[in-house]
């Protein structure tokens, strides 16, 4: 069973999200012949007060 676990910054919709998250499902389909009901995405989101890029918070930028 194939399982991606993407880790995002917030700040994306919800309908962003689902999309992401199908054609990630496709491609995984695709590139491993996986049946796609045993493809499982999770996605994490970060707050951006809790994630630093270059000693900067993304919240700050």
């Amino acid at each position: 069973m194939p399982f991606v676990h993407v880790e995002l910054v917030e700040g994306r919709t919800p309908e962003q999200l689902k999309a992401m998250m199908s054609d990630i499902t496709d491609a995984v389909e695709k590139n491993t012949g996986a049946p796609r009901a045993a493809i499982k995405v999770i996605v994490d989101e970060m707050r951006a007060d809790r994630f630093m890029d270059g000693g900067t918070l993304r919240s700050e930028k």
